[in-house]
């Protein structure tokens, strides 16, 4: 018999990938540094997913029970990996708590942490309570408190999005897009509409990029049957006027300057590299690619790959990733990793 596979990280791209694994009979072992499994979208209290409508403590909370269910995929929380050595098919992990493991593969599907607006504090987030990002009014959704302002509670009457914060900005070092941002918004404020139907929303934007069939369902659909407003422009300052918060920018569009006062400023913010990445990296003796994020193989002979042979990768990981789609490679990754479980087995006998 194989080792089992060490799947590293408990959101949905490894949680996918320990199912998948489990499903075919090959044993996984997956590790989550937090103390609990669901990775961004139960950690950071997640609303409902693009596209599925789900509110993601059903979804990915259905991932979770299912992989906690299951047998063959031994579940270690709250510890991390601290050395990784060996060959394909003899690979031995020591973990924080001093444990080693013996395992034939890794799977590392440690995701992305979300961009800290604090970097962008010409945008209010810091200075003003009422300036927030669209993860904490995702919390104000899924936990039934509704949205509200901060600093006071009340139910705000103009509401402003501001995407691609962290994102697509060489000034602080985010050259790339975030892949979700835009759709996310849209639904966002679909729903903000859904419970505040007086509530006005606008969407701030350089360029929208709800690509694929997304285009119809959000982009089209949040104007059309919610009347969310969206405004091509370049943002100056958000202040306040000291009681309300002031949008100060261009409109790109008619090349002329715009001033809207609003309750409440939502920054969309991005997917950074997982903060860990570079430790990472040196444990696992895997290669980043340029941003930061790890270093996929080529997609057409080994697109779960890394340079470590032995060592697949899959989800955010790798950089901006839909859930559907982390899942997805998860599961890749997971094929993957049998597929080398299996050659190792056959060259080992």
């Amino acid at each position: 018999m194989s080792g089992p596979v060490l799947v590293l990280g408990g959101g949905p791209a490894g949680l996918a990938a320990a199912h998948a694994l489990a499903a075919v009979g090959q044993r996984a072992v997956l590790v989550e540094k937090e103390d609990r499994l669901g990775g961004a979208p139960i950690l950071s209290g997640y609303a409902k997913l693009v596209p599925s409508g789900e509110w993601a403590k059903d979804a990915i909370g259905a991932m979770v029970e299912r992989v906690e269910e299951d047998d063959r995929v031994a579940l270690r929380t709250a510890v991390q990996v601290r050395e990784f050595s060996g060959e394909p098919g003899a690979f031995r992990a020591t973990l924080s708590d001093g444990t080693d493991l013996e395992v034939s593969a890794a799977i590392l599907a440690t995701g992305f942490t979300h961009f800290d607006a604090v970097n962008k504090p010409e945008w209010g987030f810091g200075t003003y309570p009422d300036v927030v990002t669209t993860t904490q009014v995702e919390q104000m959704l899924s936990t039934g408190a509704g949205v509200r302002c901060p600093s006071d509670g009340r139910e705000p009457e103009r509401v402003a999005i501001l995407l691609c914060v962290g994102s697509r900005d060489r000034q602080i070092g985010r050259e790339w897009c975030s892949k979700v941002c835009c759709t996310v918004s849209a639904n966002l404020a679909m729903e903000i509409r859904e419970t505040l139907p007086r509530c006005h929303v606008y969407i701030y934007y350089m360029d929208i990029r709800t690509y694929g069939l997304y285009e119809d369902l959000y982009y089209w659909r949040s104007q059309e049957e919610f009347k969310v407003k969206y405004i091509k422009a370049r943002i100056a300052e958000v202040t306040s006027d000291g009681q309300r918060l002031i949008v100060k920018g261009e409109d790109t569009l008619v090349k002329r300057p715009i001033t809207i006062p609003f309750d409440l400023v939502v920054h969309a913010i991005g997917m950074d590299p997982n903060v860990d990445n570079l430790t990472l990296a040196s444990i696992f003796g895997v290669k980043l690619e340029s941003h930061g994020h790890i270093a996929r193989g080529n997609a057409y002979r080994a697109y779960s790959a890394t340079s470590r042979p032995g060592v697949f990768v899959g989800g955010a990981a790798t950089g901006p990733e839909t859930i559907d789609d982390s899942i997805a490679q998860g599961q890749a990754a997971a094929l993957a990793a049998l597929a080398a479980v299996q050659g190792a087995v056959r060259q080992a006998s």
